[in-house]
């Protein structure tokens, strides 16, 4: 399917929680590499810290990201260009295929839910066997006082 097929159709909105997954081009597993990852992460936060989106939850995987959010400010496009961008500078090199799938979060759709669902993709996808001992997620619902 050509990728402004993918874009038909699609509205963001501001205060909508969306799903957004992307992939790296050719499914390369760059975040294998840690500080690779740490990258992406960092430039979540920025989107954040600017009042773009609010993340409520992600799990980067070795290929790809599925990220829980709130779409503040911006059409949805851009904010997933800019953290496209954004990451790929900071590694060094093109690292994201071009499209991505996103779905509108419904009001009746339990968040809590979805994201144990989103954070268990390690797990599922046999890279650990606690959530734990994977390093690249984060949740708002987490209480990061009881770590550490």
């Amino acid at each position: 399917m050509p990728y402004n097929n993918l874009r038909k159709g699609r509205v963001s909105q501001a205060g909508t929680v969306y799903h957004v997954t992307t992939v790296t081009q050719n499914r390369t597993p760059y975040f294998e590499a840690l500080d690779n990852g740490r990258k992406v992460v960092q430039q979540l936060m920025v989107l954040q810290d600017q009042g773009m989106a609010e993340t409520l939850c992600y799990v980067l995987m070795p290929d790809h990201l599925h990220w829980l959010m709130v779409l503040h400010d911006g059409a949805l496009s851009d904010v997933v260009r800019l953290l496209k961008g954004r990451s790929a500078r900071a590694i060094g090199q093109s690292i994201w295929q071009a499209n991505y799938y996103d779905h509108a979060v419904r009001q009746e759709e339990d968040l809590q839910k979805m994201a144990r669902y989103i954070i268990a993709n390690p797990l599922r996808a046999n890279l650990v066997s606690q959530i734990g001992a994977y390093s690249l997620w984060d949740a708002v619902w987490l209480d990061h006082t009881l770590s550490g």
